[in-house]
């Protein structure tokens, strides 16, 4: 907990740096949220498991549907600090063991972020972005067995953990307003049985910008002169 209050003063300290600069009276400044659906993945050592449980042969679960909820400020054209809550979904895997039984475990993955972003526009609506950062991961194992299959002495661990995560992405802007953005991450996890694996998130959604306001009319009577014919 404490390696995380560090960073995430350090990214506010380059956050509140960037804010005093000149460029953060531009247009593009100001709040946004907004949400991602998607599919989550990991790779998960069977080989390992195997050695460990005497098994046979195992069965991975190694995606699921994920989300995440997000909001920022950008404070630029090209930057923004973002922080979210994440689910990565389930993950899990049954060995047959020998002697005869089996073994199964699952781990649930949930946490927060906060997120450096970098913005690159490369026309009037779409853009390209990059982002790097923490995430503070809950993890949530549970294992089970049956016949003569071992028994873990602690059948439902838990951990805390700060990581690293990166990410890349494009985002469309159908209004001033309203964007839609598709996202590859990945995020670095550590179990609660100490083994650490990056969890891959591809995801898509849409995000909201809060205060833009639209370009004030031409007064009516300057485009009454403007149309008026001349020499009248």
């Amino acid at each position: 907990m404490k390696k995380l209050s560090k960073t995430i003063g350090t990214l506010g300290l380059v956050g509140c740096a960037v804010f005093a600069s000149p460029f953060a009276l531009a247009d593009d400044a100001g709040w946004y949220a907004g949400g991602n659906i998607g599919r989550s993945s990991t790779k998960i050592d069977d080989a390992r498991i195997a050695a460990s449980l005497g098994a046979t042969s195992i069965t991975d679960k190694s995606s699921d549907t994920a989300y995440k909820l997000f909001g920022g400020y950008k404070f630029n054209k090209n930057f923004a600090l973002e922080g979210g809550y994440f689910d990565l979904g389930k993950f899990g895997f049954t060995a047959i063991t020998v002697p005869t039984g089996t073994s199964s475990g699952t781990i649930k993955l949930k946490g927060f972020n906060l997120d450096a972003v970098g913005i690159l526009p490369v026309a009037e609506k779409f853009s390209v972005f990059g982002r790097v950062g923490l995430n503070y991961a809950t993890t949530q194992d549970n294992f089970s067995s049956t016949g003569a299959a071992p028994v873990r002495p602690i059948p439902n661990p838990s951990n805390h953990e700060t990581n690293p995560k990166v990410g890349l992405g494009v985002q469309y802007d159908f209004t001033d307003s309203l964007g839609m953005r598709a996202e590859a991450e990945r995020y670095r996890i550590n179990d609660a049985i100490g083994n650490r694996s990056d969890i891959n998130l591809v995801s898509v959604g849409l995000v909201y910008r809060f205060g833009v306001e639209k370009p004030a009319p031409a007064p009516k009577v300057a485009a009454e002169a403007a149309a008026w014919p001349r020499g009248q």
